[in-house]
């Protein structure tokens, strides 16, 4: 494939009179492993629900390659999302199912192996009848990743996917997403772990309102907008995120 797989041309949002985005521009290759990172209130979570098409820009535009408009798994920070519905995680992964199959009646013999297959690959095995509610974060965390195993996206959309969870999951879940990347999956990850991005992610985008920086990983240390010494929140100013009244 010769064409980026998603492009991003000059893309602005705003909430009120708060600028969360500003002329944002970049591509990302097809079977990327790029690191999102930048201050809190960057626009990293806007800019992914954007991507994923939860959110549309006020300005400029996102192209997907077409071949790849229906395969993009999305998974928000889990700070987000209600976990005190009653729902077993059986039931919760199945959703991940939707694409293939649509909305059903029940459950499959079939897909219950597919289901418990997932699990297994994030390390959940015998938790299908566990209600969501009483999972630990980690868990939590864990079922998400079988939900888009069962989704089984080439773009993967992750927002903070290893906040708050102990070591062990973070390694787990990092071999995970390593083997999406071999499978040749394009991967787009926010994340503030400089010392997970440094090691696992070969390219980097580095957002304060605007892009500051884009490209391979190592070069953006070298180049200062990545590094150990530096205050993220030093990289944006409240008066860029005001709008002009």
């Amino acid at each position: 494939m010769t064409q980026p797989l998603i492009t991003l041309d000059s893309v602005a949002y705003q909430y009120g009179h708060y600028i969360a985005l500003h002329d944002v521009s970049g591509q990302f290759a097809a079977g990327s492993l790029t690191a999102m990172a930048g201050p809190n209130g960057a626009g990293k979570s806007t800019l992914l629900k954007v991507i994923a098409g939860i959110m549309r820009p006020q300005k400029g535009f996102v192209r997907i390659h077409p071949d790849f408009l229906d395969k993009i798994g999305y998974l928000p920070q889990t700070s987000t999302i209600e976990r005190d519905y009653p729902i077993t995680v059986l039931q919760a992964v199945s959703t991940g199912l939707w694409p293939q199959v649509g909305s059903i009646k029940a459950i499959t013999s079939e897909l219950k192996v597919q289901i418990t297959a997932a699990l297994g690959e994030v390390g959940l095995n015998g938790f299908e009848q566990r209600q969501v509610g009483e999972l630990s974060g980690g868990q939590f965390q864990r079922m998400l990743f079988a939900r888009l195993i069962l989704q089984n996206p080439q773009i993967i959309l992750l927002d903070e996917p290893f906040a708050a969870i102990d070591a062990e999951t973070t390694s787990k879940l990092m071999h995970i997403l390593l083997k999406w990347h071999e499978q040749g999956r394009t991967i787009v990850c926010v994340l503030h772990d400089l010392m997970l991005i440094r090691k696992y992610f070969p390219e980097s985008f580095v957002l304060a309102g605007k892009c500051l920086g884009r490209g391979h990983t190592h070069t953006l240390f070298e180049q200062k907008l990545l590094s150990f010494d530096l205050d993220m929140a030093e990289l944006v100013s409240p008066e860029e995120h005001k709008a002009t009244p």
